[in-house]
């Protein structure tokens, strides 16, 4: 794994996941230039394992995936990459295979691609996870007839298009609001099949019990109401639209 400015940046949120960090960095593919790993309140050696292993480290106290998600991207403005991929600590999304991901955003024939999971073991998505997973994409193919197959946390986009979308969401909003938001701006949009593990280590902060399944699923569901509802808009409130914040022209 390498570091500094470039033109592939990887943004890795994190919370108490020390053992599954440091397997995870070293599968970082070369096509990656700089890594943020986002310390999302956690009460181990996560930043500590980050640093060792090479990648920056981001501190974010605001629990939730999309606040470390904006705090990684704020982490990039000061010297913006071409793409901006993310993807999970616990090893589950499998980041050696990034390579695959960035391929049609380098090659200029998409600016959002999506890691369709392919799971290697049964056990790798909980059946409340492929459940709500299968009733949003079919909402979103009802409501705006795109036919994505999976909302999963590895993706990689263009920083132009980043700023497109305008992200606000900050916890289990951020993946589906990401895809909504893309249909709506016209983006180019791959999903690429790819290995779906079980997590290296630790606990799952979401699936492990039934209130964090239910949580995450109401968030979801919440989200493309919203976006449903929502007036077609190209500028954001000023307190609330990332682009308003870090894109400037």
């Amino acid at each position: 794994m390498t570091t500094g400015s470039g033109e592939v940046a990887l943004i890795i949120p994190a919370r108490n996941e020390e053992l599954s960090l440091p397997t995870v960095l070293k599968r970082v593919p070369a096509d990656v230039s700089r890594v943020v790993v986002v310390d999302n309140g956690s009460t181990d050696a996560t930043a500590a394992v980050a640093r060792a292993h090479g990648a920056e480290v981001v501190h974010e106290p605001l629990p939730g995936y999309g606040s470390a998600c904006l705090a990684g991207i704020a982490a990039l403005a000061g010297n913006p990459p071409a793409v901006v991929a993310f993807a999970d600590a616990d090893g589950s999304d499998g980041v050696e295979n990034l390579t695959a991901l960035l391929a049609p955003l380098l090659a200029g024939a998409a600016e959002l691609a999506l890691a369709r999971r392919v799971t290697v073991a049964s056990r790798a998505l909980s059946p409340q996870q492929r459940f709500g997973n299968w009733l949003a994409t079919r909402l979103i193919r009802l409501i705006w007839d795109h036919d994505y197959q999976d909302l999963g946390p590895m993706r990689a986009i263009t920083w132009p298009a980043l700023a497109e979308l305008q992200m606000e969401d900050r916890n289990f909003g951020w993946t589906v609001e990401m895809q909504i938001r893309a249909i709506k701006a016209g983006l180019r949009v791959q999903e690429i099949p790819l290995p779906y593990h079980v997590r290296l280590a630790g606990e799952s902060k979401i699936s492990r019990t039934l209130s964090g399944v239910a949580r995450a699923g109401t968030k979801i569901l919440w989200v493309i109401g919203r976006e449903l509802l929502r007036a077609e808009q190209k500028t954001p409130h000023p307190a609330r639209g990332l682009k308003a914040h870090l894109f400037k022209e």
